[in-house]
């Protein structure tokens, strides 16, 4: 039946009065996602080809924030035309998206301008373990447990803000933890650099969060080459050697004992030349 739902809303534009001649109808299903999801939204017209408007995504709190407008004009028959609204890290609540024409257009009364949608927060069933600053060296591990997910499986996705996608979107499977009935979950990605790599999560209900891991290179430390030192050459210098001048060794004994030894040597002498005569 909702297939053919688009073909009766624009049948309904053609049944109504003469007061305007022209309708559009939004439609964006499903109206309640988890945060993180993709919103699609369609547009079905009677406008003439060539009619512009804008698809404005407001978040609907106290008061309407724009979020995202994009632009849209009616293409030749009126071909349905779709539009596509990223909601990752944005707040769960509520949300509206509007058709807003550019000039005077007055659409009928049958027409279908805006619509309600609910964005709900699932950030907090996602529970991360291995670090979000990693190196590149054991890079890039994303570990964790999702509340209630027993066996179920996880899907993941990675990219990279420069590196493009590098996994997924991808099942992988957890395990029970038999105490709290969560999902535990552990895989490895591997990546080539540094980069901030975006993990996006989803499980069977939709869109659950996204994370985001920063991949630094590997820590080197600096070391610092010897500074070399270069000496002058040394010049060879001629040595002359002298041959000391010997010294007349001195007598240790005073002059006047010398000269009494010779006295009495002379006296013992007479002596005994005097006996033998």
């Amino acid at each position: 039946m909702s297939k053919f739902l688009p073909v009766l809303l624009l049948l309904s534009l053609f049944l109504v009065g003469s007061a305007s001649a022209y309708g559009i109808i939004l439609n964006c299903s499903p109206t309640t996602i988890p945060v993180g999801q993709t919103l699609k939204c369609s547009v079905d017209s009677t406008f003439p080809t060539g009619t512009s408007f804008n698809l404005a995504f407001y978040q609907s709190q106290y008061t309407a924030t724009l979020i995202e407008s994009q632009p849209m004009t009616i293409q030749p028959g009126q071909l349905t035309q779709y539009a596509l609204f990223d909601t990752t890290g944005l707040p769960g609540g509520q949300y509206k998206i509007e058709i807003q024409f550019n000039g005077v257009e007055t659409p009928n009364s049958a027409s279908v301008l805006g619509q309600l949608v609910t964005l709900t927060d699932r950030s907090g069933d996602l529970t991360i373990s291995s670090p979000t600053t990693q190196d590149l060296a054991d890079a890039l591990v994303i570990a964790g447990s999702l509340k209630d997910g027993g066996n179920k499986g996880i899907q993941l996705q990675v990219d990279g803000e420069s590196a493009g996608r590098v996994f997924g979107p991808q099942y992988i499977g957890t395990t029970n933890n038999i105490q709290t009935g969560a999902g535990v979950f552990s895989q490895t990605v591997s990546v080539t650099q540094p980069d901030d790599y975006t993990v996006k999560f989803a499980d069977s209900n939709g869109a659950i969060t996204s994370v985001t891991f920063h991949v630094v290179g590997p820590t080197t430390t600096a070391t610092t080459a010897p500074q070399v030192t270069t000496l002058p050459p040394v010049t060879a210098t001629k040595t002359t050697t002298y041959t000391p001048i010997p010294t007349p060794t001195k007598s240790s004994l005073p002059v006047v004992v010398i000269i009494g030894a010779l006295g009495i040597a002379m006296l013992v002498a007479a002596r005994i030349n005097k006996d033998r005569k």
